[in-house]
């Protein structure tokens, strides 16, 4: 194992440790919570552990954040359907944990992955025992994956992308090239990937559709139905522009200026950050919209001059689209752009900002003329501009196809899983 990365992820861990002690009791910052929450973590993981009945297997999913997270979603249903298994989540970032360890239905245990030092990852191992290990999207922990290959555990990274640009073609890559062997199986979501893994000496790959989808698909079947935005978008015959998961200055400048050259559209705003000042700085940037909060509608407000409500909750976007004729998705000036995907299985049109390199399905909606990437507002503007009737018909169509081609690949996956944990003898 790589002596420098072993130096530095100790020296980090050592920090943190000091770092926590600094701390006030309560704190509600996103850092903050992130070394506070690994205080005495593998101690406190053990605890919970104890007295499960270990009889039954248990599957490790690790996801960054709750963004990740989705994608696991239909994976631990389908495992749960198989059979009698355990769950484990682990999150590296507050953003997940945060919102699943209060209330996991269908988890048996959520909590977050220790630092990569080796004491942590042993620690961590020998209390969760895992059966077989799931890791999401792009993770390569060293001295975790050497470890789990070790113990001879099952583990499989599932809607991965392997960019030409990745560390493992790096002057720096060699731990991380050597962290890929501990892999079982490799989930790809796109042909370069695949093409990638096998350069590297990889042949344990399939493509697959994005668990994604199948999750997304099934928000979409269910029945939900929203009051505030039945009566708001007259149960869905006015056409409604939906900004969802609006993440920064940039994605709110491009939705200010479409609406200030649309003021016949009604509109929802879904602002990643729902803080008091980030919700009066949404308010600031669109002085010509009558707006309302939509935790302040009752079934008396009036609705009838509001063409804006700032959707100031968490939970509904996935669920609201379906209210949306068109959308933008945030996050796109960063590399962590918001799904795409919670809205295109409801067959509408998706604009989003030109940071798309971590994404295959941006540039898949392009290609069938169902998205847009759009880097200024006038380009948002003009985009709206050329969503006639018949283009979103068109799109609607399209949009159809696209979804029932990359829905079903839960079952694939969580098949090799769930046989991975009885192999033959």
């Amino acid at each position: 194992m790589n002596v420098k990365y072993n130096l530095a992820v100790n020296t980090v861990n050592a920090a943190l440790k000091i770092y926590a002690h600094c701390l006030p009791r309560k704190v509600n910052r996103k850092f903050p919570e992130f070394v506070k929450g690994r205080v005495g973590l593998n101690r406190r993981i053990a605890a919970e552990m104890q007295g499960d009945d270990t009889s039954r297997p248990l599957v490790w999913f690790h996801a960054s954040s709750l963004g990740e997270f989705a994608i696991a979603r239909p994976l631990i249903a389908r495992l749960r359907e198989k059979g009698d298994v355990r769950i484990a989540v682990t999150f590296f970032s507050p953003s997940g944990y945060r919102v699943l360890r209060p209330e996991h239905p269908g988890i048996d245990h959520v909590f977050y992955l220790p630092l990569d030092t080796r004491n942590n990852v042993r620690g961590f191992l020998e209390a969760v025992q895992p059966s077989a290990a799931v890791f999401l999207v792009s993770e390569y922990w060293p001295n975790m994956l050497q470890e789990l290959k070790f113990r001879s555990v099952p583990t499989f990274l599932v809607s991965a992308l392997i960019r030409d640009n990745a560390s493992f073609f790096r002057w720096y890559g060699k731990i991380f090239r050597k962290a890929l062997s501990s892999y079982r199986h490799f989930y790809v979501l796109d042909e370069n990937s695949r093409f990638n893994l096998k350069v590297l000496g990889y042949e344990n790959v399939s493509l697959s559709g994005d668990p994604l989808f199948d999750n997304a698909a099934l928000v979409a079947r269910s029945e939900w139905s929203d009051a505030a935005m039945e009566r708001f978008t007259s149960a869905g015959t006015e056409p409604l522009f939906m900004a969802g998961s609006v993440s920064d200055d940039r994605d709110l400048a491009l939705v200010a200026r479409a609406l200030s050259d649309h003021p016949e559209l009604k509109s929802a705003i879904v602002p990643h950050d729902i803080s008091p000042s980030a919700i009066r700085a949404i308010r600031r940037a669109l002085p010509s919209r009558n707006i309302a909060l939509y935790t302040e509608i009752t079934p008396d407000t009036d609705l009838s001059h509001v063409d804006t409500i700032i959707v100031d909750c968490v939970g509904k976007l996935a669920y609201m689209y379906r209210y949306a004729t068109m959308a933008y998705v945030g996050g796109g000036f960063t590399p962590l752009l918001h799904s795409v995907i919670e809205a295109t299985v409801y067959g509408i049109p998706v604009s989003f900002g030109p940071r798309i390199e971590r994404k295959v399905t941006p540039a898949q909606l392009m290609e069938i003329g169902a998205g847009a990437m759009v880097d200024s507002p006038e380009k948002l503007s003009a985009w709206i501009d050329t969503l006639t009737p018949e283009k979103l018909a068109e799109v609607k169509k399209v949009t159809a196809h696209y979804v029932n081609h990359n829905i079903g690949s839960t079952n694939e996956i969580a098949n090799t899983i769930f046989s991975s944990l009885w192999p033959k003898k």
